[in-house]
């Protein structure tokens, strides 16, 4: 085993070699889920816990999924409806499911860091589902899968981030990963959505599309979160689609045969135009959804495996 971990928490600081370990084990994932056979007794007698903090539909579905189709027992915790919702502390919430012996732990939480502190104070394997604007470990990875199965390789591909960069966990695992594996990454966006030193991120910024999107391979959209905006850091939508947004046009500075990637949801006519969106040559969206799948399964795969197993010196 490569992988070097106990738990998935960020991309930040993984190897080529275990990366490249996780979309291997993906790839295979893809073709049985394709076969339409399963491997229900991978994890038969393992609880997978989903702990979601904030609303979801991929995440949480994809990784139901991933766990039937291992054989987990899958529970969903409905965190409107639990204590949780009464006041009750993350770190008392991390003993509830420490005393419930759980396996594997999903976490999404609207702050940044809340996966590390459950992996501290929990026995479960803890997989960061998206904490905050911190990182989304798995996004970046069914991402990765998904242009990797489309053109073959990462590295020296040119692939263009599209939009609230600022705001986006997204954004930040892609960056890790895909700086990591070799690719030259661009970020687009008004001045105002892009993080402070993102240069230091290993990418170059860019403030128009015309020359952010020139000889991209991909172009990588990104929601706008006006939920996480403090003020407002856009005109309007529509100013904002007028120049941000992608459609045919925008689409044509890239290379001919550029592929178009979002992680949903979309806000069609605020980022991304529906002929662009649907269109079955060049959209990859509905592809990602479908590696989601396989990229959790490999995951849930890989940290359910005994410690012994691990190669914890090994990066």
């Amino acid at each position: 085993m490569v992988y070097p971990e106990r738990h998935l928490l960020a991309i930040e600081g993984l190897h080529p070699p275990a990366i490249a370990q996780l979309l291997d084990l993906a790839d295979s994932y893809v073709l049985l889920n394709r076969s339409g056979k399963t491997q229900r007794d991978l994890l038969r007698g393992k609880t997978l816990i989903n702990l979601f903090y904030e609303d979801s539909t991929r995440t949480r579905t994809s990784f139901e999924l991933a766990g039937k189709r291992l054989g987990a027992d899958v529970i969903n915790m409905s965190v409107s409806t639990s204590s949780v919702n009464k006041g009750e502390t993350l770190l008392d919430t991390a003993a509830t499911l420490n005393a419930m012996h759980c396996d594997l732990l999903v976490v999404r939480h609207d702050q940044s860091g809340a996966p590390n502190l459950l992996a501290q104070k929990v026995d479960a394997a803890v997989i960061n589902a998206g904490d905050g604007t911190h990182e989304h470990p798995t996004q970046a990875l069914l991402d990765a899968l998904t242009i990797r199965r489309r053109r073959g390789r990462l590295e020296g591909l040119t692939i263009a981030i599209c939009g609230d960069v600022l705001h986006s966990r997204v954004a930040r695992s892609n960056i890790h990963l895909l700086t990591t594996m070799g690719s030259r990454v661009r970020v687009i966006a008004p001045p105002t959505l892009i993080p402070a030193q993102a240069e230091e991120l290993g990418v170059k910024v860019f403030h128009d599309m015309r020359s952010g999107l020139a000889g991209a391979d991909i172009v990588m959209m990104l929601r706008l979160q006006k939920e996480r905006m403090a003020q407002s850091l856009v005109p309007s939508a529509r100013e904002y689609f007028r120049f941000f947004g992608l459609d045919a046009e925008k689409l044509a500075y890239a290379k001919p045969d550029a592929l178009v990637m979002h992680p949903g949801p979309m806000n069609r006519g605020v980022e991304i135009d529906s002929e662009v969106a649907d269109d079955p040559e060049r959209s990859l969206i509905r592809e990602q959804v479908e590696m989601g799948v396989a990229v959790r399964m490999a995951v849930l795969d890989t940290l359910s495996r005994p410690a012994a197993e691990w190669a914890p010196n090994v990066r």
